[in-house]
């Protein structure tokens, strides 16, 4: 069920600031909003902390080794 809602002229200015695209929707824009504030799952928490202790172990590459492995 849609919905009509008042804002103020500022919010809109801040909304249409801060779509990605034209064609982007005021609902798609503060649905990024809400996701952006929402907590990390325990998931991805568990997949951040694992990042970290490859990255402090040396289990990564550089932006420039994987551009010299791929001769770009």
């Amino acid at each position: 069920m849609a919905t009509t809602i008042q804002i103020s002229a500022d919010l809109q200015k801040e909304l249409t600031n801060r779509k990605l695209s034209d064609k982007e929707t005021y609902e798609e824009v503060i649905w990024d909003a809400i996701e952006d504030s929402q907590e990390l799952s325990e998931e991805t928490k568990r997949d951040i902390a694992e990042a970290r202790d490859e990255i402090k172990a040396g289990k990564f590459h550089t932006f420039e080794e994987v551009n010299t492995e791929l001769g770009l």
